[in-house]
């Protein structure tokens, strides 16, 4: 048997930040979720690196800031007649573990391009079955409505057709990839399985007839607090049966199994303590649920450390022996010495620029720097998480000199784009004068503009 863990990332969509039962959901159960927390580390003060779905996925599979790359500009990418994507000459974290030997594989969405310029076996991945789009009917598994639009389930770069629940296909089709690998000792495997779940469309599993009716996917008529609890308990079931699979096989115990979400949850997801949502560089938009567990290796416990999605490339590569690579340094951090005791839990300083609407947030330290268009604000996100107490007139010399390190930060990456991509994104958020639903007249910290 290899000694290097098998990786299993598995990686929700819109997932909100309380939408588990360990994180405070209490409207529905999350019960193989909340296990596995119980098991390995639950990360308290994780970050995505972006407030949308395939800027997140840039930083995550390169391991460094996605405003390096023209395709991570996008936020989210274009869906079509950009010719934007992630370069296939670029180092990722399947192509450093393929060429150490791993069989690697990407079930779920890609969004990072697609054929024939982009797609997952251009960077990195042996083995692909999924959607290249942002999102897809869970039964239909079209991106878009209508009888002449082809669906976007892939078997590497032929056109396959499954009948089903999305989520549930994904479960079957990853359970039967590590059966797979069990007739394969001594080969390590690197599985990268990308939900769609919980984005939209508002489907659960007994929606079939739903889908036929809905006219369109980004539906602004859809959806209860009911119906999202459907489609992440859904999730959850889908999680445990794949959980199952690695113990069925003999996988269990080094296996390291990463659990988290590409940005914080939309309209229905839970979020408190936290404001904001998807689209928001506020806490509600950024900080996500992250579990992870690696029996042979690591004690259960609960994680104080700040980290980002792009720490997970050097830190699933130091778990497997390995180093990114020389000539594209990661812009994240290996955190398995904290994991593992070794070293202390310490401050991080992280930043983030959406372009829509101008927004900008730096966190260093406990202290946090927020621009929306012209309302700028300081926050202390340790000690008021709601991000309603802005220090800036109180605390001017460090919110200055946060002002000036984001700046200088931003000078070294590509420009911002001209226009504002408003694809999936709520009618609210598109005007031209935003302030974010937690920072409306009736709570806006006292003397900011709107």
């Amino acid at each position: 048997m290899s000694s290097q863990p098998n990786i299993v990332f598995i990686l929700a969509d819109d997932l909100g930040w309380a939408d588990l039962g360990v994180y405070g959901q209490t409207a529905f159960a999350t019960p193989h979720l909340d296990r596995l927390a119980g098991q390995g580390v639950r990360f308290e003060q994780a970050y995505a690196n972006s407030a949308v779905c395939s800027a997140t996925r840039f930083a995550l599979i390169t391991g460094r800031y996605q405003y390096r790359l023209r395709g991570g500009l996008e936020e989210p990418i274009a869906s079509g007649g950009q010719g934007l994507g992630l370069p296939p000459s670029h180092p990722t974290l399947p192509s450093l573990l393929k060429a150490a030997g791993y069989h690697t594989a990407l079930i779920g969405k890609w969004h990072l391009g697609r054929p024939p310029e982009y797609g997952p076996q251009k960077s990195g991945y042996h083995r692909f079955f999924g959607n290249h789009s942002g999102a897809v009917d869970y039964f239909t598994h079209k991106p878009a409505v209508g009888a002449q639009v082809p669906r976007d389930l892939w078997e590497g770069e032929v056109p396959v057709e499954r009948t089903g629940y999305y989520t549930q296909i994904l479960a079957d089709e990853a359970s039967a990839y590590i059966r797979e690998r069990a007739e394969v000792p001594g080969t390590p495997f690197f599985l990268s399985l990308h939900f769609t779940a919980p984005h939209w469309p508002w489907e659960g599993p007994d929606d079939e007839q739903v889908s036929r009716d809905i006219k369109d996917l980004f539906h602004y008529d859809g959806g209860s607090l009911k119906k999202y609890g459907e489609i992440v308990q859904a999730l959850d079931a889908a999680v445990g049966q794949v959980l199952a699979a690695l113990d069925a096989q003999g996988f269990g115990e080094n296996t390291l199994v990463v659990f988290t979400s590409d940005n914080g949850g939309e309209r229905f997801s839970k979020t408190w303590p936290f404001v904001g949502q998807k689209t928001e560089l506020l806490e509600g938009g950024l900080r996500v649920p992250t579990l992870l567990r690696w029996r042979a290796r690591l004690q259960p416990q609960v994680q104080q450390q700040v980290t980002m999605s792009f720490d997970w490339l050097p830190t699933l590569l130091a778990a497997a022996g390995l180093a990114p690579h020389p000539d594209y340094p990661s812009d994240g951090e290996n955190i398995l010495p904290v994991l593992e005791g070794q070293a202390p839990v310490h401050a991080r300083t992280l930043y983030w620029r959406y372009k829509a609407q101008s927004q900008r947030a730096l966190r260093d330290g406990d202290w946090k720097y927020l621009k929306i268009n012209d309302n700028e604000f300081l926050f202390d996100v340790a000690v008021e998480q709601r991000e309603r107490a802005n220090l800036r007139e109180r605390h001017p010399e460090v919110f200055q000199r946060l002002r000036a390190q984001w700046e200088a930060w931003n000078g070294g990456f590509l420009p911002i784009t001209e226009g504002v991509f408003t694809h999936g994104v709520t009618p609210d958020i598109q005007a031209d004068r935003y302030v974010p639903h937690s920072l409306t007249r009736s709570s806006r910290p006292a003397g900011r503009p709107a």
